[in-house]
């Protein structure tokens, strides 16, 4: 099911602006799309968006919303402006750039990565993703799929789309903007945790328990030892 039309025009107006900033702060298009990586991560970004406009996902309140977290967005809104134009700027500037065309390239395969992972629970959750830290009508808990190897894999591909991204400008700067994110969206889980907890109770505790927060679980893919028969 495709976005609802205000947020499909939400998406697509911002994905211009943050796409336009970028190319602004790269001196402009010939010297934005003259870069083969570059040329690339448009391209991915472009896909990326696309894609956003066939989710579910939404801005509702629904039943119940922590409106006290609605700051994140704000300052999440805030990251993203710099974040768009600051790496670019710098790159064509020379200013704190990690030299070398392999960096660019290991930022474009991150961004991809991460954006995928961004997007992927947007379509596994559907009408119960929201934007906002709220509880949907019919809201039931998913500990499978990915969410059975993290809790939360939409902030993780949020991450590492983040990080891929100022790579892809070989920016120093874009790496520190990627770490300024955490505490903030740190401060949005566990307000979305105190919510879910509060609403699915022992449910989402056991689940809690059992699934790790942000970064998975090696030890779960280890090997079994082999069993030798007598």
């Amino acid at each position: 099911m495709a976005a609802a039309p205000k947020l499909a025009l939400i998406n697509i107006v911002a994905s211009l602006v943050y796409l336009g900033l970028a190319i602004a702060g790269s001196g402009g298009f010939a010297a934005f799309f003259s870069v083969k990586a570059l040329l690339v991560l448009a391209i991915t970004f472009l896909v990326l968006s696309g894609l956003g406009l066939f989710s579910s996902g939404n801005l509702s309140p629904g039943e119940r919303e922590d409106r006290s977290n609605r700051w994140v967005l704000a300052v999440f809104m805030l990251l993203g402006l710099l974040a768009a134009y600051l790496p670019s700027y710098t790159d064509r500037k020379e200013f704190w750039t990690i030299d070398g065309d392999a960096v660019r390239w290991l930022g474009v395969a991150l961004f991809a990565a991460g954006g995928a992972l961004r997007i992927w629970p947007v379509f596994v959750l559907g009408r119960r993703f929201s934007g906002l830290v709220a509880i949907q009508p019919g809201h039931t808990l998913v500990t499978n799929g990915v969410y059975g190897v993290i809790r939360h894999p939409s902030y993780l591909g949020l991450l590492v789309n983040s990080l891929g991204w100022g790579l892809a400008f070989r920016s120093v700067v874009g790496v520190l903007l990627t770490a300024l994110m955490i505490p903030v969206l740190f401060a949005r889980i566990r307000a979305e945790e105190a919510l879910l907890r509060d609403f699915f109770g022992a449910e989402y505790e056991a689940y809690c328990a059992r699934t790790p927060r942000l970064i998975p679980s090696f030890k779960r893919w280890r090997k079994r030892p082999k069993r030798i028969n007598p």
